[in-house]
């Protein structure tokens, strides 16, 4: 049976495309003639593949069974959506979704087996596809796979990706489950993430315009980078948990760096427990109830909290404390001061950002307390914090039932796994020790369940001499007044540039059934000139996804999006004339 009919046409294409597949399929020492004897016709007259263990591919289940509900509907965003399917098979599936979809639908294949997807690749000509940048093949690599993900937010949006496990391929092992449940969990909290982008991107870079003269006044956390070298560091949660360790920690505190997040300070307050720093980074103004539930305000007089420049300057204002501003990934610094400050991915809960900031000073062991992510009893937060007055009411949809370390059931709910989820993936990222004082909640992967006798006996507790005292001075130092770069005025060149765009697209309009083609290239082009300037980028993050949307996410044109596209120039301008108001004034300077 032959099987390598188009299989060197179609690497040679992944390889003229620097598809990352190839260097891992090299890795494999796979021969292709080596798959010949495992390509048969099975009694039902399919092509097949059968392993040397005699177990054959769609054996049990024909091809026509196996696919047959993997037709994604046309309910007005297929053509903007895209398909993600864990193993190729020999491409029965590939082939279906491939035949199913319009050209503008994105299919990612991830094949974890290197004998199958060659053998997928011998079987069907895939370079139209490949060059239409319609198909990809990506290797069992994870961060590949995220790489890949990103570009595809305009799926997310306009679009529905539709995730596809290919059941035949699943009885050759358990990567394929693995690689599903993975896909499936990133899937969820990418569309989590894009959908508070598109909804809230104008908040929290508006806030950061609002809150810019005061960072910069303020100083800046790049000088800390390195400077918690051999310290150990420990972040309080708010969990129930919290309200039996607190107490304890507080009667042997030990010598490390005590970090928390804002929300948890109230419920830090009464049990003797200071932490040394806290951090925010919600960008809402309903962040005042945590400052307006301190009981005693002069609590967190000393302690010095690192926000977010995205939150509301309002709330900020309101802390009692010394503030220190953070620029995050998304923000305004994203691009234009990358060389400037430290610029942290904050991700969307702040132990996370605790993690990545105290991993970035360098701290040399991080110990977790308070971090459960589920109920105890009817209670999801400590004594204190703002949320802990909701009790836990039943189950409802949200709600995840499971069993905790001793396999005692427990309940959690999808958001709190998420969460948790993210958590874990930092962690991974890292390369330091991490260990949870556990309070009978979910179960945190790479951290050591310890107690608190066994933290203080690994040392999660000892810093090395020196270094608390360097990094509070390091830390002194950074509330220094920096050097505020100014920007010059985009306005007038943006003014003209879509002016004359959108002159050209009227005439475009006239006739949108016979210029379809030359309005979808004018829309591509747009997009680009909206991403060229890095500063603004971020800003009008939701005039380049609707752009796109206009380019990708539409089958044909009518003057609805002429429409559409002179609310979209209007949004831009107004945001552009912002910016030039926000990023130059009166103060030491220095040209950008």
């Amino acid at each position: 049976m032959p099987v390598n009919v188009f299989l060197q046409d179609n690497l040679s294409a992944l390889t003229a495309a620097k598809a990352p597949v190839i260097p891992w399929l090299a890795s494999q020492n796979i021969v292709p003639e080596t798959l010949a004897g495992r390509l048969i016709r099975n009694p039902m007259g399919f092509l097949d593949y059968q392993t040397e263990q005699g177990v054959r591919l769609h054996g049990a289940i024909p091809p026509s069974v196996a696919y047959r509900d993997w037709t994604p509907a046309d309910d007005g965003r297929l053509a903007a959506g895209g398909t993600i399917i864990i193993g190729s098979g020999l491409g029965y599936g590939v082939n279906h979704i491939l035949a199913k979809t319009p050209d503008t639908h994105k299919v990612l294949v991830v094949e974890p087996r290197a004998d199958l997807l060659l053998a997928c690749l011998g079987q069907t000509d895939y370079r139209p596809f490949l060059a239409a940048g319609k198909l990809e093949f990506l290797p069992p690599d994870k961060k590949v796979f995220e790489e890949r993900l990103r570009p595809m937010d305009v799926c997310f949006i306009f679009g529905k990706i539709h995730l596809r496990s290919d059941l035949p391929s699943s009885q050759f092992g358990p990567e394929y489950a693995r690689w599903t449940a993975h896909a499936r969990g990133r899937l969820e909290n990418i569309s989590v993430e894009l959908s508070t982008l598109r909804q809230k991107q104008d908040v929290m870079v508006g806030n950061e315009l609002k809150n810019y003269h005061r960072a910069m006044s303020e100083g800046s956390l790049l000088g800390l980078r390195g400077m918690g070298q051999g310290m150990a560091a420990v972040i309080l949660g708010a969990g129930p948990s919290l309200a039996r360790f607190a107490p304890e920690l507080a009667k042997r505190r030990g010598r490390a760096l005590y970090a928390t997040a804002l929300q948890t300070l109230p419920a830090l307050e009464g049990t003797g427990l200071r932490p040394d720093i806290c951090m925010a980074i919600d960008f809402r103004p309903e962040m005042r109830v945590c400052i307006d539930n301190l009981r005693d305000k002069s609590f967190a007089a000393d302690i010095p909290l690192i926000y977010s420049t995205k939150m509301d300057p309002e709330v900020v204002a309101m802390y009692p404390g010394p503030t220190l501003p953070m620029w995050s990934v998304g923000g305004l610094a994203t691009y234009v001061m990358a060389d400037q400050e430290m610029i942290l991915d904050a991700g969307g809960n702040v132990g996370v950002s605790l993690f990545r900031f105290l991993y970035a000073c360098g701290v040399s062991s991080i110990l977790l307390a308070g971090q459960d992510f589920s109920w105890t009893g009817d209670c999801s937060h400590a004594p204190g914090h703002h949320s802990a007055a909701q009790k836990h009411q039943g189950t409802s949809r949200h709600d995840v039932t499971t069993t905790n370390a001793h396999g005692q059931t427990i309940h959690t709910t999808v958001a709190y796994m998420a969460a948790k989820r993210d958590l874990e993936q930092t962690l991974r990222e890292g390369n330091i020790p991490v260990c949870n004082l556990y309070g009978g909640g979910l179960v945190i992967e790479s951290a050591k369940n310890v107690t608190l006798d066994e933290a203080h006996r690994s040392g999660a507790l000892s810093c090395a001499p020196g270094s608390l005292e360097r990094f509070f001075a390091a830390f002194k130092r950074a509330r220094s007044p920096r050097v505020r770069p100014v920007f010059a005025p985009r306005a007038a060149k943006w003014s003209s540039s879509l002016k004359n765009a959108g002159n050209h697209l009227e005439k475009l309009f006239k006739h949108p059934g016979k210029n379809t083609a030359e309005i979808r290239a004018m829309f591509q082009r747009l997009t680009v000139f909206f991403k060229q300037d890095p500063l603004y980028l971020p800003y009008l993050y939701n005039e380049i996804m609707d752009v796109s949307g206009l380019c990708h996410a539409r089958t044909s044109y009518g003057m609805k999006d002429m429409v559409e596209f002179r609310h979209i120039r209007k949004r831009v301008l107004d945001k552009v004339r912002e910016m030039d108001r926000c990023l130059s004034g009166p103060g030491e300077k220095r040209a950008a």
